[in-house]
This record gives structure tokens, C-alpha cells and sequence, in this order.
């Protein structure tokens, strides 16, 4: 192994360790039954995840309501975000700078200051409460990064390869699904990841739509937070954590196969 690839491997090992330093207390916390000084380590427990094995009907109510949430918010995410981003990418027309600066006002504005308005919204057509409700929230912040991830990939999108595809004989339905989609698949993986982990960790939207009655993991945290049981808490955490870093493993995974593919079109 020559010198800069040494260099090359600590620098990744580098960044896996600061990237998972801040998760190491909660991995701690969740096997510890206490930690007081002087104490290096502490005393060793299994107790916490047993708990959180007898509690499997509120974790997995939230577990399976956040995966239900966080995976329909991201398929209607990008069903909006991917007319509009090429619209944006591809097309020249008036107020196109103002359409962009508005799709950014969700994001640069606190969700406060439209939640109560979008709430009273959803109270009048009987969604609050629901996850349908709660989905069409966690709509307000993810359609604006899908979107404009979207009109950054088609802005360097050539449209010669679509046109190409249709002289040759290709319907509408084929060109999207054998040339469009197979060239900005790693935006679209890039955009679905944001998404995701966008609604997967949304509280506050939850929180005040849900009305107590749509459950997400947050919100299991967010509940025995109250309790005071650090070890519990941390095991919870973890398994929150677990399904984004599955997702941007699969996100990840695809993104060296469309850029490999992509290399060997070239060659």
C-alpha cells in the first residue's frame, strides 16, 4: 500500500470515527445499569433492551407508524418533485427566480409560523389526528428539497437523449423508464434520502397535527424522556437510528452502481 493510500484509508477511518463518536454514549447508556465516579466503566446491564422487548407495542406502534409516514411522504415527494425539478431545471420562463425563492420559504421559515394556519386547515376537512394528516405536513418541508435537488440534476440534463430515444420509436412511458430515470437516478436517490430523514425525524409537525394520537418513534422518545430512565431512552434511540442508516446504506449502495454504470457508458 503505497503512501497515499494510507492516507487515503485514515482519512476514512478518520471521518467513520467523528461520524460515529457522538452515538458511542448512547450505545454506553443503553448496556449500563449505573456510571458514578470514579468509575471507568460502568456496570454492565442487558435490562434496558429487555425492556424495551416487553415494551414492543408502543415502540413498534411508532417504529411502524414512522415507516408508514417517512415512506408515503417520500413516494408523493417525489411524484411532485419530479415534474416540478425538471420543470425547473429544463425550462426557461418568467419568475423562475421567485418560484425557487418560494419553494425555499418552508424551509428558511420557522414551521411555526404556518403550522397553526395549515392546522386549522386540516381540522375544518377532519385530517387532524390522522397520518394522512401528518403526511401532508411532513409534505411542507421535504417537496422543497426534492424539487430543487431535481432542478439541479436537470439543469445539466441533455434532452438529446430523449429525443433520440422517441425517434427511434420509444413511447413517453419508455423513455421515463429506460432513458430519464436510469440518468438522474442518483439525484432522485439523493433527494428520496432527504425525504425520508426529513419526515422519519420530524417532530414538532407531529407533534401538534398528530394531536397525540399519531404515534411516531420521536414521539416514543419524546415520552419516556419524561421518565428519566437514560438507559431505556438510549436503547430507543439506537433503534430509531437504525432505519436511516439502512436507508443510506441502499442510497449509498445505489449511488456507486449508477455511477459505475455510468462510467462504463462512457467508455
Amino acid at each position: 500500500m503505497g503512501k497515499h493510500g494510507f492516507l487515503r484509508n485514515g482519512l476514512i477511518l478518520l471521518v467513520i470515527a467523528v461520524f460515529f463518536l457522538p452515538f458511542l454514549p448512547l450505545l454506553i447508556w443503553s448496556v449500563a445499569q449505573g456510571w458514578f465516579f470514579p468509575q471507568l466503566l460502568p456496570e454492565w446491564t442487558a435490562q434496558h433492551w429487555q425492556q424495551l422487548g416487553s415494551s414492543t407495542s408502543r415502540v413498534g406502534e411508532g417504529l411502524m407508524q414512522s415507516l408508514a409516514i417517512a415512506l408515503t411522504t417520500t413516494g408523493l415527494s417525489l411524484l411532485v418533485g419530479l415534474p416540478a425539478g425538471r420543470a425547473l431545471g429544463v425550462m426557461d420562463f418568467p419568475g423562475k427566480a421567485v418560484l425557487k425563492l418560494v419553494l425555499l420559504m418552508p424551509i428558511i421559515v420557522s414551521p411555526l409560523a404556518t403550522l397553526m394556519g395549515i392546522q386549522f386547515i386540516l381540522i375544518r376537512l377532519g385530517l387532524s389526528g390522522t397520518l394522512l394528516g401528518v403526511v401532508l405536513v411532513h409534505l411542507m418541508p421535504t417537496i422543497p428539497y426534492m424539487t430543487l435537488v431535481l432542478s439541479s440534476v436537470f439543469a445539466n440534463f441533455d434532452v438529446q437523449y430523449e429525443t433520440q430515444a422517441r425517434s427511434l420509436g420509444a413511447s413517453p412511458l419508455q423513455v421515463l423508464w429506460q432513458v430519464t430515470l436510469p440518468l438522474i437516478a442518483p439525484g432522485v436517490m439523493v433527494g428520496a434520502l432527504f425525504a425520508f430523514l426529513i419526515s422519519w425525524n420530524e417532530f414538532l409537525l407531529t407533534f401538534f397535527v398528530g394531536s397525540g394520537q399519531v404515534f411516531t418513534l420521536p414521539m416514543v422518545l419524546f415520552t419516556l424522556l419524561q421518565g428519566g430512565n437514560n438507559g431505556l431512552v438510549a436503547a430507543v434511540a439506537i433503534t430509531s437510528i437504525v432505519p436511516g442508516l439502512v436507508f443510506l446504506l441502499i442510497a449509498s449502495r445505489s449511488l456507486q452502481t449508477s455511477t459505475a454504470l455510468g462510467g462504463l457508458g462512457n467508455v
